[in-house]
């Protein structure tokens, strides 16, 4: 497994793009490999989310970067395969950012917290097997949304119509304000 990743790491870091260049600026100025260089960057991000004040904020950044661009990519491609990968991930975010803002305020205050939770994510979206997304929404989220589809479906449809008719009168309102404020001048 961690050949796996080493490889991986490797092909990320000689791809072509934005990183790849900056850390390879870095390279040539400061005589240090880019891997030692990138080792060193999520070694401090690693810190920093275990010590640093502000870790809520890069704990959700790396839980949105990544997949966004990952996402628009996977939307710009021909393949389906991304583009389920990334909806999963998307769900399965959407479900625990709920989640969490419910239970944030106590689980904050647990040690290494957003340590935990960038792990989570970073789980979530690892491009393996062994998927956190892929788990979640199989094991959890799908089941109960199976189970819950018509409910779900009735309430969706009953607030559709809610807020079309809502949007009928607030326009009609409108529409009768203007034309009393024409008829008064």
């Amino acid at each position: 497994m961690l050949a796996q990743l080493k490889d991986r790491c490797d092909a990320f870091l000689n791809e072509k793009n934005f990183v790849t260049a900056l850390l390879t600026t870095l390279e040539d100025k400061t005589g240090i490999q880019k891997q030692y260089i990138a080792s060193g960057i999520v070694f401090f991000i690693g810190l920093y989310l275990l010590f640093g004040y502000g870790a809520s904020l890069l704990c959700n950044l790396i839980g949105f970067i990544y997949p966004a661009y990952f996402s628009i990519k996977a939307i710009e491609s021909n393949k389906k395969e991304d583009d389920t990968q990334w909806l999963t991930y998307w769900v399965v975010y959407g479900v625990f950012s709920i989640v969490e803002a419910f239970s944030d305020i106590f689980l904050s205050w647990c040690p290494f917290y957003y340590a935990g939770k960038c792990l989570f994510l970073l789980w979530c979206m690892a491009p393996v097997s062994w998927n956190g997304s892929a788990i979640l929404y199989q094991r959890v989220v799908r089941p109960f949304f199976l189970k819950h589809q018509a409910a779900m479906d009735s309430m969706v449809k009953d607030l559709s119509g809610k807020a079309k008719s809502m949007a009928e009168s607030v326009t009609k309102e409108a529409a009768n304000m203007a034309l009393n404020h024409d008829k008064n001048q």
